[in-house]
């Protein structure tokens, strides 16, 4: 019986710390907007680093071109 006295006060400690992190939650905006982020992983982001492009014909060519020399 002497353990109830202990564990209600944890309890209640428990409760007042999940109080608290509720209360901030709310006053920091963290439940604003619960769809943007389901969604934003199908979307492509509007930055995207451009790659420099090798046209085919340039590879061909220098192919080409070293295998000419190795046979000479």
């Amino acid at each position: 019986m002497s353990i109830i006295y202990v564990l209600i006060p944890i309890a209640i400690i428990f409760v007042m710390i999940a109080v608290c992190i509720f209360t901030w939650a709310v006053q920091t905006d963290q439940f604003d907007d619960l769809d943007k982020h389901s969604i934003s992983i199908l979307f492509d982001d509007d930055k995207q680093t451009e790659r420099p492009q090798v046209s085919q014909q340039s590879t061909t060519e220098s192919y080409i071109g070293n295998k000419k020399d190795k046979n000479e």
